[in-house]
């Protein structure tokens, strides 16, 4: 039996991680979460949350570039 190692489940994220990888506080965070802007984080446990890496990961990918307009906000 062979096992293969692109399979592996996502890594997990625990806050101060995600803080450290996004730059973003504490209250950031559960702000953008509550807004639906942040990806929600995991139950691990009956107390223990986390955000997987990847999600957290093409979060910071979506953000634009500083000095760049977003698209949306962009004038005609």
């Amino acid at each position: 039996m062979t096992t293969d190692t692109n399979t592996l489940p996502p890594r997990m994220l625990r806050l101060r991680e995600v803080e450290q990888l996004t730059g973003l506080r504490r209250s950031s965070i559960y702000l953008y979460v509550a807004r639906g802007k942040f990806p929600r984080p995991r139950k691990l446990t009956s107390v223990a949350t986390a955000w997987r890496e990847d999600e957290v990961r093409a979060w910071i990918e979506s953000r634009p570039l500083a000095g760049e307009i977003p698209a949306h906000s962009a004038a005609p």
